[in-house]
């Protein structure tokens, strides 16, 4: 409190001192006599932030937790090289999960008519079964979903300024897994593609993944991802966004199960989803929203539809 006393400063700007919870008794004045004034107390918060920061980056090169013993203590090991495509996305994925404030949406989707629809499908010439999978179904319905819900299609990089990117083309990461590690290439202005391009580009993108021959910008310039384990197995997850992205939907695998449908209860295939999203430009309310007209866009009457 004494040096506080020796301090010239306004009551306007000790207000505003702390109000920045600024001490004005460490803030050097550069008008007449030392007197401090509010631009003074900025480039001191400013000053004090900075030094935060490399104080943070400072501590995060030494936060690793270190093992007490070697695994080599306890029994053989071996020591392999990380793929060089999991080395690559391994600052992504960080830089996404600690920098994105994620929280994910579960809810499941009934897909019986979706499915009846996609295997009556069959070849106007030969006759023959097509073969199309369920993803290029939900790329086109979440397409639509998208063009109801801008929000899921943009770009927050300057949300610090009041500024957020809305995307006006439709790119489609699509998850694909390799034997080099997971890529996740893009499936380009999908709104303006039937079904069956869309299931053969989706062969033709997995395929160029995994033989190498895939251009890097492919990876880049994304609406938003979807992520399938439905080939695997599983349910329910937690997909991590791929930044700068602000959503990711995780597929997981369909089952039969018993809902009450239509006044009784009926087998129907749900298929799982996992709706990841930031937290800071979408909230709980907008993601069950997105969700749900994601699954009318799945669902009964809408299946039809996307096959146009």
């Amino acid at each position: 409190m004494n040096e506080d006393k020796k301090t010239f400063a306004t009551p306007k700007v000790r207000k505003f001192a702390r109000e920045l919870g600024a001490n004005v008794s460490r803030i050097k004045g550069t008008e007449r006599k030392g007197r401090i004034t509010e631009e003074d107390v900025k480039n001191f918060v400013s000053n004090q932030l900075k030094e935060a920061k490399n104080i943070e980056g400072d501590h995060q090169q030494s936060d690793k937790i270190k093992n007490a013993y070697n695994h080599s203590d306890f029994g053989e090991i071996e020591i392999k090289e990380v793929p060089r495509v999991k080395k690559i996305a391994v600052p992504h994925l960080v830089n996404s999960w600690k920098n994105i404030p994620h929280v994910t949406h579960h809810d499941e989707a009934d897909i019986t008519e979706m499915e009846e629809f996609r295997n009556s499908l069959t070849d106007t010439f030969t006759g023959e079964k097509k073969k199309i999978t369920p993803l290029a179904f939900i790329i086109k319905a979440l397409v639509s979903t998208l063009k109801k819900f801008p929000n899921f299609n943009s770009s927050i990089e300057d949300i610090d300024k009041g500024k957020m990117t809305i995307k006006k083309y439709y790119h489609i990461g699509i998850a694909v897994d390799t034997p080099h590690g997971l890529m996740v290439p893009k499936l380009r202005n999908v709104n303006n593609k039937n079904i069956n391009l869309i299931s053969k580009e989706l062969k033709t993108v997995s395929d160029n993944c995994r033989n190498l021959k895939i251009d890097k910008k492919e990876f880049f310039g994304g609406s938003m991802t979807i992520t399938s384990l439905g080939g695997i197995g599983g349910s329910f997850f937690t997909p991590i966004i791929n930044y700068p992205e602000v959503a990711i939907l995780g597929i997981g695998r369909s089952s039969k199960k018993n809902i009450y449908y239509e006044n009784k209860y009926q087998t129907r295939i749900m298929l799982p989803l996992s709706l990841s999203y930031d937290h800071r430009i979408i909230d709980g309310a907008e993601a069950a929203r997105f969700c749900n007209e994601l699954k009318e866009n799945l669902g009964k009457d809408f299946a039809y539809k996307l096959a146009v």
